[in-house]
């Protein structure tokens, strides 16, 4: 990772990114055309907020990146911010700006992916639930089954999409991704006063932790820990999370009543996924997402199953593959 903190690094790792994510935004539309998936969706941006002047001040170069990859973006005054935002009006003496991402779309990824689980079982797709991966048997350069809890599996074509879990999978075919879990926190309350709450995403840059309107609810997520598999949930990490939304959004939610969950997000030193092909003829990847993983969910699924189709995919797949690591 240390290796990828380079100027350089960061420009080719960003054109991959954002690769993935426009298409991924692009398949998002046409999904929600095809399908009325209801996972208290909004599209209404997320508003970066700053809360000195020397903050927003400097946030000039990341303003700059954006112009760059013509990615639509506004900065913001307090006012507008408010305007924006009604709930910050509660707040006003703590923000200095913000700048307005008004491309953005948020949602519940669980709701959304069971909804979307459900759409796919009455197409006929079976989901095999308590069920885990032992090992996979591999032969002449192909992989010839699965083995699980629950017995072998075969298929015509094979796709790991397992997170953290990737690399153990994978590891024993031969195939070492550069995968480590890197630890998130979250709560998620329902909401007490709806003109002290948010009505979309507004990111607290100071803290690094996000604020999220859901119908009904409020979802507090942020933090970047290096722990490795360890899931517990130490008080102190609640403590930063809850902070930011009492300062920002006081008495919008119920708090005290929130529920404290912690995920393990599979990040790659360059923070590229990592899609489609491997040295085995019928084994395609699907992982490596990191904090992006809702993100680049669609346009990662779509140009993985082109690509098992036999389909010419819609994106450019350089730089997106596990070959990049050699």
């Amino acid at each position: 990772m240390l290796g990828q903190c380079t100027s350089s690094a960061f420009t080719v790792n960003k054109e991959r990114m954002l690769r993935v994510a426009r298409y991924s935004a692009e398949c998002f539309k046409a999904l929600r055309e095809e399908l009325p998936l209801h996972y208290d969706g909004r599209q209404k941006g997320t508003l970066e907020l700053f809360r000195t002047e020397k903050d927003l001040a400097e946030a000039g170069d990341n303003v700059a990146i954006l112009e760059r990859w013509h990615i639509p973006h506004a900065v913001l005054d307090v006012d507008a911010c408010i305007r924006h935002e009604p709930a910050l009006a509660h707040v006003r003496e703590k923000i200095a700006g913000g700048v307005l991402l008004p491309g953005d779309e948020t949602g519940d990824c669980r709701k959304f992916s069971l909804a979307l689980a459900k759409a796919c079982e009455t197409l006929g797709v079976t989901f095999l639930m308590n069920t885990s991966v032992e090992a996979i048997d591999t032969g002449n350069g192909k992989i010839t089954g699965v083995r699980t809890s629950t017995g072998t599996l075969t298929a015509d074509r094979y796709v790991v999409a397992l997170g953290c879990e990737s690399p153990r999978v994978l590891g024993g075919i031969g195939i070492h991704l550069p995968i480590y879990p890197l630890k998130g926190y979250s709560l998620t309350m329902p909401i007490l006063d709806e003109d002290r709450a948010p009505q979309s995403t507004v990111m607290d840059q100071k803290y690094k932790v996000a604020v999220t309107r859901f119908d009904h609810r409020i979802r507090v997520g942020g933090i970047a820990e290096i722990a490795g598999d360890n899931k517990d949930l130490p008080q102190q990490r609640r403590a930063v999370i809850e902070f930011v939304v009492r300062d920002l959004f006081p008495g919008g939610g119920a708090v005290e009543t929130a529920e404290f969950w912690i995920g393990l997000r599979p990040m790659t030193p360059d923070s590229v996924p990592i899609l489609g092909r491997t040295r085995y003829d019928n084994l395609f990847l699907n992982t490596g997402h990191g904090t992006l993983g809702w993100t680049m969910s669609l346009g990662s699924a779509r140009f993985v199953a082109d690509l098992v189709s036999g389909r010419p995919p819609d994106i450019d797949p350089a730089g997106l593959g596990v070959d990049r690591y050699r």
